[in-house]
């Protein structure tokens, strides 16, 4: 067994025992239960989400926003005071209900539904990820089911399983259920000139980007990947007077001046695919610190990672239709060009073309979100790397967050400075969406 592969396995057999403790739970009331189901299928997600191949970001994204409407329409079918997404999200019909007159426990109900769907969405993880996604089954069908009579466990368990069957059905046909060649196309026509991405990774399968096609996907809230389109960037230009060359050569500049702080803030968000729960996973690490911090209640928990799930989801179509609307070139092509053939950035180049910035866009739309759903001003703590010997950072706000997350490209020499301030920008236009659904009766 090699080392990376013993580092997983360590990993996610450590993530899981903190993730269903084992102890106790005749006296746990129901909701303190389905809480704690909630959290654990979420640590695994972001656990598996960086030992499973397939999970680029955007795809990463788009299981969070399935995790969050199921966990959503759960919970809201048994509670009368929620409205279901159902009629609001594209293409989402009212999923099954509960039987007039039977009894459910809602903490197996929500276990069930969110075992079924992690089991599917992660379906091609290695083995590790498969036995650690059955130890987890075992353990929290013991912590959610203990005392409950058996004839409730099965009739809980089965509308589990009928709820997320429900919303896998309706993933099926939104543009990236299937994921092959881990998303790269097997054949693919550059866009020739200066000004249009090439390939920076000498790595054969990224000599084409990173689906290409993911902005066409059907959208969760908004109405479709173009609804928050972006003005074009700066005209391409190589003339040392152009706003172009000025972007390039502050990017150049920065990168060659960098400092140790700014080092560190460009490593604290790089949350590269493989070795971090990628950068949505990183936004659903941040509400996850904060609904166990601040204790916050079933009902709201699963509101908010429903939203966020949701905004991410359509930030990275949104980023991704603007991405190969105008195929612009990466910095570490134009310098290498035209200012400096040897210089290098700090991070590796994604293989995708520049504009706008993925981070930004999405960091926009979860600041978006979540300052919506928790306030302005609110101060928190982020500790996702912790685990892998970064230091966490303290914000003052979630706008602070997610302009210091977009700024760290430019730190990194992965981005221009208006594929940043325009992805911040586009970002506030999805988040708009995603606050605008009703969840409360």
């Amino acid at each position: 067994m090699g080392a990376v592969h013993r580092l997983s396995l360590f990993v996610l057999l450590a993530l899981f025992a903190i993730s269903a403790p084992a102890g106790p739970v005749a006296a746990t009331p129901q909701a303190e239960r389905a809480e704690q189901a909630l959290v654990s299928w979420y640590k695994l997600a972001l656990a598996l989400v960086r030992h499973t191949p397939t999970y680029s970001p955007p795809v990463a994204s788009r299981a969070f926003s399935y995790m969050g409407v199921t966990a959503f329409e759960v919970v809201a079918s048994g509670n009368e005071k929620l409205q279901s997404l159902a009629g609001q999200l594209n293409g989402l019909l009212p999923p099954p209900k509960r039987k007039a007159g039977e009894t459910y426990d809602g903490a197996v109900v929500l276990n069930a539904a969110l075992s079924s769907l992690v089991r599917d969405l992660f379906q091609n993880t290695g083995p590790t990820g498969q036995r650690v996604m059955g130890l987890q089954e075992t353990k929290l069908r013991k912590l959610v089911a203990d005392e409950v009579p058996a004839d409730i466990v099965a009739r809980s368990e089965e509308y589990g399983r009928q709820v997320a069957a429900h919303m896998l059905a309706w993933s099926r046909d939104d543009g990236g259920a299937v994921i092959e060649n881990m998303g790269f196309p097997f054949a693919y026509t550059l866009t020739p000139g200066a000004a249009h991405w090439v390939p920076t990774s000498l790595i054969s399968q990224q000599q084409f980007p990173l689906l290409p096609k993911w902005g066409d996907n059907r959208t969760f809230a908004m109405p479709s990947g173009k609804t928050c389109g972006l003005p074009a960037p700066p005209a391409y230009s190589e003339d040392k007077a152009s706003s172009f060359y000025a972007e390039a050569l502050e990017v150049y500049e920065t990168v060659k001046t960098l400092n140790a702080e700014q080092r560190a803030v460009a490593r604290f968000w790089s949350d590269d695919p493989m070795l971090s729960p990628t950068p949505p996973g990183h936004w659903i690490s941040i509400a996850l610190q904060i609904i166990d911090r601040d204790r916050i209640d079933l009902d709201k928990s699963v509101d908010v990672l429903a939203r966020l799930g949701i905004v991410l989801a359509d930030s990275f179509i949104a980023c991704w239709d603007a991405k190969f609307q105008y195929d612009l070139v990466r910095p570490v092509t134009y310098i290498r060009r035209v200012i400096d053939q040897r210089w290098e950035p700090l991070l590796i180049t994604p293989p995708f073309p520049e504009y706008p910035s993925g981070h930004s866009t999405q960091s926009g739309a979860a600041a978006a979100v979540l300052t919506k759903f928790f306030g302005e001003n609110f101060a928190f703590e982020d500790r996702t790397r912790e685990g892998d010997g970064v230091k966490p950072r303290r914000f003052d706000s979630f706008w602070a967050a997610a302009n210091e997350a977009g700024f760290s490209r430019l730190l990194g020499g992965i981005h221009f400075r208006s594929a940043i301030e325009r992805g911040l920008q586009q970002g506030r236009c999805i988040g708009d969406y995603a606050n605008a659904l009703r969840t409360r009766r």
